[in-house]
C-alpha cells in the first residue's frame, strides 16, 4: 500500500515544463543587477543611520598640548597578580604632540616618550 502523499502530485510538479523554467531563469538573471543595486542602497542607508546615531551620542574631547591625561590600562598590559583590584587608569601623562584630530603622542612626567600613539577614546583628562 502506497501512502497518499507519495501517490498524489503537487501543482508545481504537475505544471512544470522546461521552457517555463528557462524563461523564469532568464527573467531572474535580468533582474539580478537591479536586486543588487537595491540591496546596496538599503545597506548604505542603514550605515548612514547607524553612523548618525553613534555620532549624536559622542562627545568630542578637546585636549591640547601640555594637558595632563590618564591612559586606560589595556588587558595585555595588566598585571595578572593584581586581579580585579588593579587600577583601570594609569598616569598622569602629558600630551607631547597632536598627530591629527583625536590622536596624541604622550610623555610621562619625566619627559620620556610613550612608545606609540593614543586615541582620545583611551584617554581621560587628569585634574589635580
Amino acid at each position: 500500500m502506497v501512502p497518499m502523499e507519495v501517490g498524489s502530485g503537487s501543482l508545481r510538479r504537475d505544471r512544470y515544463t522546461e521552457e517555463d523554467a528557462e524563461i523564469n531563469q532568464i527573467l531572474h538573471l535580468d533582474l539580478l543587477e537591479e536586486t543588487r543595486e537595491n540591496s546596496h542602497l538599503r545597506l548604505t542607508v542603514y550605515q548612514q543611520r547607524a553612523a548618525r546615531y553613534y555620532n549624536k551620542k559622542v562627545k568630542e574631547q578637546l585636549l591640547k598640548v601640555g594637558n595632563l591625561v590618564l591612559r586606560k590600562v589595556m588587558s595585555n598590559t595588566k598585571n595578572p597578580k593584581h586581579g580585579v583590584f588593579e587600577a583601570n587608569w594609569e598616569g598622569p601623562y602629558k600630551i607631547e604632540a597632536i598627530l591629527w584630530k583625536g590622536t596624541y603622542h604622550l610623555e610621562d612626567l619625566e619627559g620620556k616618550l610613550v612608545s606609540r600613539e593614543w586615541n582620545t577614546e583611551h584617554l581621560r583628562k587628569y585634574y589635580q
